[in-house]
């Protein structure tokens, strides 16, 4: 049985506990927030007890962590939990800083601690079907991969303050998905963006509405398109097209009913939002999480993985301010 303790009890972090709750091999053995509140509702749910962070950091009786905390306390808990020889969970981003996140990588592998970061769209059924019908060679090498996130509605703007930008925080999703679908790293980056939804998030200093082009050194393409709003739902579409035929994910629905009559066709919307969407993402998730702690074999995604889509964030946020397409670092 896998203790776990869950650092942060804000929205993903009830997703987190409350998967760990139901699992056989293992449980949540505390929670901690900064808000007394939070940390004592999800304990009663899940069943367990309220530590102060540095307790559960320091438990002999823990032997991983869920971080979901804001991004900007990562860096001392990775560090903190990594040399108490603690397994790590991170939301992403694992930090805003490139050169943190090496630091955090240099702090994890010496210790030598299971480390994940927490891209749950992997673990998607559609999304990792896909993806093993491409390692199977089914339309060959992929050629051009389409990428379309686009959420309900924009967060609150006082969110929008301390995310990181559109590109860190929303984009960078997507980012990983390119990655985990080519078959190369890409080596340059054009992005385009602009405050279309809400005016008060371009006077806030980020955008709602972007578009970004990655290319590979072999010429492949990846197109990806996001936006802070879609009236129908939470929008999550895939399509892959290589030399010999063309994979695609659609959207999850509320439902599977169609109406049909003489006015066309008639469906249900979109699924509304993520925690409804990748219910299940969230469970292989944190199955893998498990097995690779219990294994001892490699988590996956890595903390590499997080340093990767980081440095795509920051390339797009640099490429969509200058307006000038950025190479990407090589091997």
């Amino acid at each position: 049985m896998l203790r776990i303790g869950i650092l942060g009890c804000g929205r993903i972090g009830q997703v987190h506990a409350r998967t760990i709750a139901g699992m056989a091999n293992a449980c949540v053995q505390a929670v901690a927030d900064a808000m007394p509140e939070a940390a004592a509702s999800l304990a009663d749910a899940c069943n367990t007890q309220v530590r102060g962070t540095g307790d559960i950091l320091a438990a002999t009786d823990i032997d991983a962590v869920v971080i979901g905390t804001p991004t900007d306390t990562h860096f001392d808990l990775i560090h903190t939990a990594a040399r108490a020889g603690k397994a790590i969970f991170c939301e992403k981003p694992i930090d805003m800083s490139v050169e943190n996140i090496r630091a955090c990588i240099q702090v994890v592998e010496t210790a030598g601690v299971t480390f994940l970061t927490g891209f749950n769209r992997r673990f998607d059924p559609s999304f990792a079907a896909l993806r093993a019908r491409i390692a199977a060679g089914d339309i060959g090498d992929p050629e051009l991969v389409t990428i379309t996130s686009r959420d309900p509605a924009p967060p609150p703007i006082t969110y929008i303050r301390r995310s990181g930008g559109l590109f860190r925080d929303m984009m960078i999703h997507d980012f990983d998905m390119a990655r985990f679908l080519m078959h190369e790293e890409f080596v340059r980056l054009h992005a385009v963006g602009a405050a279309l939804v809400d005016p008060a998030i371009g006077a806030a200093g980020d955008v709602d509405t972007a578009a970004v082009i990655l290319t590979t050194q072999t010429g492949r393409i990846c197109q990806i398109s996001n936006s802070r709003r879609a009236a129908y739902g939470y929008d999550q579409r895939i399509e892959v097209h290589g030399q010999r035929g063309m994979l695609r994910a659609e959207n999850q629905l509320e439902n599977t009913v169609e109406l049909a009559t003489a006015q066309g066709f008639q469906q249900a919307p979109a699924q509304h939002f993520f925690l409804e969407r990748y219910q299940a993402a969230y469970l292989a998730e944190m199955q893998a999480f498990v097995a690779a702690v219990t294994s001892g074999n490699p988590a996956d995604p890595g903390i590499r993985d997080g340093l990767q889509a980081q440095i795509l964030a920051d390339a797009a946020a640099r490429s969509q301010e200058t307006g000038q397409p950025v190479d990407l670092p090589r091997g």
